[in-house]
């Protein structure tokens, strides 16, 4: 009888317990990170008689949540590249909305200066369009400085999330770190019995650290590990590793990450840090910001240096040679603040049209000096700043040049960020109209006695100041001049001549002198000549103004204009955006299927519970009828010996 009344007992004990484990899960259908968990359910051993084994009952030999570490992994996978994508679009965006803007990009206002430019060639002795062409100038550098400033601030954004992403992945270190130590001192452990809840606490942790930053787990016993970077614990066991948001040593505006072990701070490569929101955010700063400002800031001094060199080459009204239309600042050297010696490196812009959208870095190992693109890696080694090679041999020709005094210490190294300050400190260095230098130092002419047919060209000024003053001779086929002089045939090999040298008359030859280039053309007669010389009265020429403003559809930078230029880093920003777009929501795609598949697994059906639920009931019920079953024949029994 007692054997029927304890085979009741333990099945309205497990029907009892598996209705309190189905409750919990209804109740928690909708908790973050919960997983679904089922009671497992054993038959007692049964009791040998001489009939054969009679059964004791069951037993509930654990409550284990439903839970694949494979589909985990998928997800947390999903959802670290999906953090990454969604916070590179959020930062991309911005820029693309404002390099887009038609009304208030670049755009307008380099169209707006080169008109300014032509409307003074059209005019060059007009106040009114001298002042317009220093209007649009303001408002072109205006325009630049504005660009630049909106993505400094964009570069102070990324900063603080930076600061405060590390934040959160302390946070999470912490505790993933506590709950690693709750579950290894969980009371029923050591019987096999795990703590689900701490389990299902940890692994949300784990997902919300995910978010953050990719990580590797290796499970350590009941204990999860966690790894970032190139293999940095941030948990082991009970103990964590702090991240921290420290300012780069070379340039203290831009926070990098750094690692934190028994008090020593040791920065970590960007590029190792990889995955989730960090992740995002270095990748947005490193390939994307970086190189817009770099851009803008290489369209400022490149236009900014084209123009000084042809203004230079100019008169202005006074008569007195051009000189700095625009004001651009120093290239950026900074030194790195772990640096032990006194040395300094300056760089020097030589050929604007040279210069890359990358920053540079220069190492001095005590014997060589070794520049490196960073964009791309590429090296240059050289014992001197001025003998750098690669390893094909060429020189290093980057549009600028490096010098140091005094010589750094081993191991010294310094950031050049040639462009990154040519938008924010490109400004307008005229004010005063009359210095404007739109007329050409030179005048040529052909003698009014010649006879021959022979004409000379209005001139160019190669360099400044131009000392051209010269009278060119014709006779028997022979030019004469008092100066000396180079001739260049058709692109040929220059060719020098002395002074008073006879020199082979071929038309259409550049003949160049002081500074000065003028072609002959014609059939001269002996004894015709040609005279070069100081322009005494500038106001109405506009031959310098007509040379600026050719330099609108001159490929000036690399192998495109001003605007083409521009509009590569409008293009390159626009598909970057479109890009991210795409694969971003590809990528919610992936992280939908996946956690829809983990769910159909782990998750909560309360329709599936609810079927359960009833199905427990009725279990309940009739281990309480067989209860009542074993009572009433214990009653029976009793009457019977009465």
């Amino acid at each position: 009888m007692s054997n029927i009344l304890n085979i009741g007992k333990s099945a309205l004990t497990s029907a009892n317990i598996a209705i309190s484990t189905i409750g919990n899960n209804i109740a928690n259908a909708t908790t973050p990170g919960y997983n679904r968990q089922v009671v497992q359910q054993a038959a007692i051993a049964g009791q040998s008689t001489g009939s054969g084994y009679i059964g004791k009952g069951t037993e509930v030999t654990a409550i284990t949540r439903v839970y694949s570490e494979f589909m985990g992994n998928q997800v947390l996978s999903a959802q670290t590249y999906k953090s990454q994508l969604d916070t590179y679009y959020t930062q991309i965006k911005q820029i693309d909305n404002m390099l887009a803007d038609s009304t208030v990009g670049l755009s307008p206002s380099l169209q707006g200066f080169f008109k300014g430019v032509q409307d003074l060639s059209a005019s060059a002795g007009s106040a009114t369009a001298r002042q317009s062409l220093l209007s649009s100038a303001e408002t072109l550098v205006a325009n630049f400085q504005n660009m630049d400033s909106q993505l400094r601030e964009m570069g102070e954004g990324v900063n603080d999330q930076i600061t405060s992403s590390v934040t959160a992945i302390n946070a999470y270190s912490k505790q993933i770190a506590q709950l690693n130590e709750a579950i290894e001192k969980s009371p029923g452990l050591t019987d096999g019995n795990m703590p689900n809840t701490l389990l299902d606490q940890r692994d949300l942790a784990i997902a919300n650290l995910s978010k953050e930053i990719k990580v590797s787990v290796v499970k350590q016993g009941n204990s999860f590990d966690i790894y970032v970077g190139s293999g940095q614990p941030l948990v082991i066991g009970a103990n964590t590793y702090d991240l921290k948001a420290v300012p780069s040593t070379t340039d203290s505006s831009r926070m990098e990450v750094a690692y934190v072990n028994n008090g020593k701070t040791t920065t970590l490569a960007e590029s190792s840090l990889t995955g989730g929101k960090l992740g995002g955010l270095f990748e947005f700063r490193r390939e994307t910001l970086d190189v817009a400002q770099n851009s803008l800031g290489r369209v400022a001094i490149v236009l900014a240096s084209d123009i000084n060199a042809q203004h230079q080459l100019g008169m202005d009204l006074n008569g007195d040679p051009g000189g700095a239309f625009f004001n651009l600042d120093p290239v950026s050297v900074t030194a790195n603040s772990k640096n032990t010696g006194n040395g300094v490196v300056t760089a020097t812009i030589d050929d604007p049209g040279k210069l890359t959208t990358s920053d540079y870095q220069l190492k001095f190992d005590g014997t060589n000096y070794t520049v490196t693109r960073l964009s791309d890696s590429a090296k240059w080694t050289g014992t001197s700043l001025t003998a750098l090679s690669n390893t094909a041999g060429e020189g290093f020709d980057e549009g600028f040049s490096l010098s140091t005094s005094p010589v750094p210490d081993n191991g010294d190294s310094f950031l050049i960020r040639p462009t990154v300050n040519g938008a924010s400190g490109i400004s307008v260095a005229i004010t005063n109209t009359s210095k404007i230098a739109a007329a050409a130092p030179i005048t040529t002419a052909a003698t009014a006695t010649n006879t021959g047919s022979g004409k000379i060209s209005a001139g160019v000024v190669n360099s400044a100041p131009a000392s051209a003053a010269a009278t060119l001779t014709y006779s028997g086929g022979n030019i004469t001049t008092t100066v000396a002089l180079t001739m260049t045939i058709n692109g040929g090999t220059p060719v020098n001549y002395a002074a008073g040298a006879s020199v082979p008359y071929t038309e259409g030859a550049t003949i160049s002198f002081g500074g000065v280039s003028v072609v002959l053309t014609g059939t001269p007669a002996n004894g015709d000549t040609f005279t070069v010389g100081p322009n005494t009265d500038g106001v109405g020429d506009n031959r310098n103004a007509l040379l600026m403003g050719a330099l609108q559809t001159a490929n000036k930078v690399g192998t495109t204009n001003y605007q083409g230029a521009y509009s590569q880093l409008v293009n390159l920003i626009g598909n970057k955006t479109s890009e991210l777009e795409s694969t971003s929501t590809a990528a919610g795609n992936v992280l939908t299927q996946s956690v829809e598949s983990q769910q159909a697994m782990s998750g909560v059906n309360l329709d599936e519970e609810a079927t359960n639920l009833m199905r427990y009931q009725q279990a309940y019920q009739a281990a309480a009828k067989l209860i009542k079953t074993a009572g009433d024949l214990f009653d029976t029994l009793l009457s019977l010996g009465n």
